[in-house]
């Protein structure tokens, strides 16, 4: 069965998404605005959920058509082939958003929505109700300026819990993000990586799985995996190809420092769950005694902030530490996100690369020094 996907991601990701998905030998890939779309079969699927550092989800792109009553609304979403994928005993549950639309109420939306699924599936299967006991058939909808696009997520938890945060400290940075952090910080099999602020230690465990190249979802089960729908198999194979592309013999190592020893903890559980234990080591330090390394190394960090744990003096005096300690030199590279856009000025130069992005609803930028 030839599928189209959508893979919703952070804005600013969008390339990154676009280009790993690419490197996975999947077919026409194209990026838009916070989302990217790409065809292939049910094996495309699991290879997307299982190698995807950057999306958010993976979801079945079933239709996209214009409505601006409710009656176009159903007459569009019935039309959908339904019993392609969801089965008699099968949920069904909807969600989903309205903006800049005539359809505005999004309760009402879910009605007309669900009735119109129920409605095609009561006539294909000859069933007056559903018991909706059997695996979970996410529908979501999103209108936007009377485009309705129909999707099924096919992920179940997103597709940054990747298994191995079991705690975290009070501002965890998304798993997706920290590893756009880590591509663009180019961090590669032979590097050195820290991070002297590395709270539960994510940016460091994602620049650990990406330079040992082990797939983010190898170890997580994914909704669509209870779909009657899904051949056998299918996951079980890419999980295999995924594990046999690891890289565990490369030379990568890395070092995180904080002052909170109870995140420090956190960080060592997380590592090990994580598989790359024995290449981070994490020590109690603060960055008034960061000490440039010896040598090549890439410094990656997700400094504390003021709508994070300090108050904006606090945060940007932090920052003018940050440029005493992280000087210019050769083979030294900073990569720094924050959303205080008086950054460059405080930490005392320009970057040589920035890039926009969101960590959850805040604006941030992430600052890349190399030269």
């Amino acid at each position: 069965m030839n599928l189209t996907f959508t893979a919703p991601c952070i804005f600013g990701l969008e390339g990154f998404c676009a280009n790993e998905l690419k490197f996975l030998g999947i077919k026409n890939v194209r990026a838009e605005n916070g989302r990217v779309i790409f065809e292939g079969d049910f094996s495309t699927l699991a290879r997307a959920n299982i190698n995807s550092r950057y999306a958010e989800r993976i979801q079945i792109l079933l239709a996209e058509f214009k409505a601006e009553s409710f009656d176009e609304l159903f007459d569009g979403v019935k039309n959908i082939e339904w019993e392609s994928f969801i089965g008699m005993s099968d949920a069904f549950p909807v969600k989903g958003s309205c903006l800049s639309s005539k359809l505005k109420s999004v309760p009402d939306c879910q009605k007309i929505i669900k009735k119109a699924v129920a409605e095609r599936l009561s006539k294909r299967y000859m069933l007056s109700w559903f018991e909706e006991t059997g695996p979970v058939h996410q529908i979501q909808f999103l209108i936007l300026k009377d485009k309705v696009s129909i999707t099924l997520d096919t992920s179940g938890a997103g597709l940054h819990k990747r298994g191995y945060r079991a705690d975290s400290n009070d501002a965890p940075i998304k798993e997706t993000l920290a590893a756009a952090m880590a591509e663009l910080a180019f961090v590669r099999p032979n590097h050195f990586v820290i991070d002297p602020m590395c709270g539960s230690g994510t940016i460091l465990i994602e620049a650990a799985q990406k330079a040992l190249k082990i797939a983010p979802g190898v170890n997580r089960y994914f909704a669509c995996e209870k779909w009657s729908c899904i051949p056998d198999g299918v996951f079980e194979a890419e999980r295999e190809l995924a594990r046999s592309r690891e890289n565990r013999d490369c030379e990568f190592r890395a070092e995180g420092y904080d002052i909170d020893s109870l995140a420090l903890e956190t960080a060592k559980k997380n590592a090990e769950i994580a598989g790359v234990g024995d290449r981070i080591t994490f020590a109690a330090r603060d960055i008034n005694d960061y000490v440039q390394p010896e040598g090549y190394a890439t410094v990656i960090t997700n400094p504390p902030y003021g709508e994070r744990l300090l108050d904006i003096k606090s945060a940007e005096g932090l920052y003018k530490i940050m440029g005493e300690r992280f000087v210019r030199e050769k083979g030294k590279s900073y990569t720094v996100i924050t959303p205080d856009d008086d950054f460059e000025k405080i930490f005392g130069r320009k970057a040589d690369k920035r890039r926009k992005v969101y960590n959850g609803t805040l604006k941030c930028q992430i600052y890349h020094y190399f030269k």
